[in-house]
């Protein structure tokens, strides 16, 4: 299996351990300590406490994942890393696959077996069965009944180097062409195998020190996947775990689960007709109903409040552009394969927008610009297409078009950490407003020895990704760093909340960009009169509007907020001679702005106000011969019943406060 999301371990020389002194280990905390060289990550985790070395899960040696029986041979910082930790979780929920992919294999001899990276919650693994072999739920059963015993054996995984010939020859022997495959793609690198038990995979690792690390597994689903996501190749069997150190966290975990299917948006969405995707128009291209499209317009028009104070620009571009705008800024063909076919026109070919930022770069290029000028703030809701591979695509989650709360700063260099702070605020402000919690952020920055894949020059990145550090530090941040994690044009900073179950959510970004504006010649005149780059931000709060509301979606359960809500208030007459009065309500509110509807239908009033609880409107006004003659209205919340009788003008002042998009 191979582990694409962290960069890694380096071969090591073990031959020289006893040469050349102890070496000095820096912690995290910045104190010191002196080791034997070759001293492993398990036994500095034993010299500073033994319930430390019992709870590591793995290290990182200068930023770099390594094994925790792996030799240290030079100085180094280190930081161990244990289940509360991301990087943690990663690594065990990677070895969980392994004890999966082994238990597998036991019961069905042939499997091949294809990637099976760690995931946001759990691990996923592609195999090819045996012929005639279909997993069933049943059958998942039996394989956590398997990984149970095999856990228990409680032998280690262990790293074995190879010679590049001889993985092919090992895999060759097997009859596996899905190694084969992925060996083909490695040619030059590393390459390592990892042995536990009875398995034996191509892995480049990270792995806990033992199987018996992994107590409770739990397998949750089956499907089917396209080898490397093609719809060309064969399709594979998925199977997607989870797994825990304890029962409490895995019982915890299936209760949360259960409640998210309770509040998937996809059944929500259409139980309160907010939107649909139909294959009449296209698979993963999302048409809004009516109160999707409130519920987003409302969402638009909070930010473009947030932006006019935090003076930002509005632009519009098209939603098409000639194909050497996208050559120009490298993302074609860059990113060709995630990105719609070319259309041919004439002597001009051109391309559904991938990103916005080529057009914002043109605009900023239409003038001249002073050192006074800037910072340029251009803000777009902008509209943008890729051709996400059908297993991938999953309601607002992941779509094909898709719109972005996008934007670009131009500022000079001196004003960069400043801007960064300032578009920090103006995220934790956005996700504080729509209750959104548990605001941590996750810097990614270029792996060092690597640097062929990044344009830019030393000097740029260290100077971007020390203003993004300090940026965060500055604003009180807890984060993480991801070493080689960055885009190709700079460092960047994820925003990752959580939701009203617990469940953490990666958002908005802001990432720094010095490649961009060489690649356009952007300029601007300096304090000095001479020529200067700008730097560029990309940002974006809520990332897209799609799956936004699909987290605001299953956070709320579709009870929102009131000023969110796509319907706010419903006014129900009892009986035809409350219909005038009713009308009258309406107007009131709105007059006011508030999205209102009028309910006077034949039903009973009770079988109403029960189809607007359904509805999950915040607010019914209930309107009765008392009401009427009074000039009032008896106030009905959601999921509180009725909440007593007001006159209409203090309701109205009320429900206008209420139903306001913040500032």
């Amino acid at each position: 299996m191979m582990q694409h999301d962290s960069k890694p371990s380096p071969a090591i020389d073990t031959s020289t351990y006893s040469d050349g002194g102890p070496i000095t280990i820096t912690l995290p905390d910045g104190s010191q300590r002196t080791y034997p060289r070759g001293t492993t990550g398990l036994q500095i985790a034993h010299s500073i406490s033994p319930r430390l070395a019992d709870a590591a899960l793995g290290i990182y040696v200068n930023g770099v994942p390594y094994d925790l029986p792996t030799p240290i041979t030079q100085d180094a910082s280190v930081r161990i890393v244990q289940w509360r930790d991301d990087e943690g979780k990663s690594i065990y929920w990677h070895s969980s696959a392994h004890l999966m992919a082994e238990a597998v294999e036991a019961i069905y001899p042939g499997t091949r077996f294809g990637i099976g990276p760690p995931i946001e919650n759990g691990w996923y693994y592609d195999m090819e069965l045996p012929a005639g072999v279909k997993l069933t739920p049943e059958d998942l059963t039996v394989i956590e009944s398997k990984m149970y015993e095999l856990s228990k054996r409680d032998v280690p995984y262990q790293r074995i180097s190879k010679e590049y010939n001889e993985a092919v020859e090992y895999f060759k022997a097997k009859g596996d062409w899905l190694k084969l495959e992925l060996l083909d793609g490695l040619k030059g690198q590393p390459i390592t195998f990892y042995e536990q038990g009875n398995f034996v995979d191509l892995c480049r690792g990270t792995h806990v020190p033992s199987t018996g690390r992994i107590k409770f597994p739990k397998l949750l689903s089956i499907a089917g996947a396209y080898w490397r996501g093609d719809e060309k190749r064969p399709m594979l069997t998925r199977v997607y775990g989870v797994s825990f150190p304890t029962k409490k966290e895995l019982d915890a975990f299936i209760l949360a689960r259960e409640e998210a299917e309770k509040r998937d948006h996809r059944k929500i969405g259409k139980e309160l007709e907010l939107f649909m995707i139909s294959p009449k128009v296209g698979l993963g291209l999302v048409l809004w109903l009516p109160n999707g499209a409130a519920l987003r317009q409302t969402l638009e028009t909070f930010l473009k409040k947030v932006l006019r104070k935090h003076g930002y620009d509005q632009v519009i571009s098209p939603h098409i552009g000639n194909i050497e705008l996208y050559k120009t800024s490298g993302h074609y063909p860059y990113y060709k394969d995630s990105q719609f076919p070319p259309i041919q026109l004439e002597d001009e070919a051109y391309l559904l927008k991938p990103m916005n930022c080529p057009h914002h770069f043109t605009m900023f290029n239409a003038k001249p610009h002073s050192y006074r000028d800037l910072p340029v703030r251009f803000a777009e809701f902008g509209t943008v297409y890729r051709y996400e591979q059908t297993g991938e695509l999953s309601g607002m989650h992941r779509v094909r078009g898709f719109t972005q709360d996008d934007a670009h700063i131009f500022v000079t260099p001196e004003q960069l950490r400043d801007e960064l702070c300032d578009v920090i605020k103006l995220t934790q402000y956005v996700s504080k407003v729509v209750g959104l919690t548990g605001f941590r952020a996750r810097l990614s920055f270029r792996d060092k020895e690597n640097v062929e894949k990044y344009g830019g020059s030393d000097e740029q990145w260290e100077r971007a990704e020390r203003d993004v550090r300090e940026a965060a530090e500055a604003m009180g941040l807890e984060y993480t760093v991801g070493i080689g994690e960055a885009t190709f044009y700079g460092p960047k900073i994820d925003f990752m909340l959580k939701d009203a179950i617990g469940r953490s959510w990666q958002l908005g970004t802001v990432q720094v960009d010095y490649v961009m504006p060489e690649r356009f010649n952007m300029e601007y005149i300096g304090a000095d009169g001479q020529k200067h780059r700008p730097v560029v931000i990309h940002r974006a709060p809520f990332g897209s509007f799609e799956r936004f509301c699909s987290l605001l979606i299953e956070h709320y359960a579709g009870n929102f907020p009131t000023w969110l809500a796509p319907v706010q208030v419903v006014v129900l007459p009892i009986t035809d001679g409350q219909e005038a009065y009713a009308r009258e309500v309406l107007a009131a509110l709105e007059t006011l702005g508030i999205r209102v509807k009028l309910d006077a239908s034949n039903e009973k009033v009770n079988s109403r106000i029960r189809d607007h609880e359904m509805k999950k409107v915040p607010v019914m006004l209930v309107l009765g011969e008392r009401e009427r003659e009074a000039r009032s209205v008896a106030i009905r919340r959601h999921g509180k019943g009725n909440v007593g009788t007001v006159s209409l003008d203090e309701a109205l002042a009320v429900l206008q406060a209420e139903c306001a998009i913040p500032d």
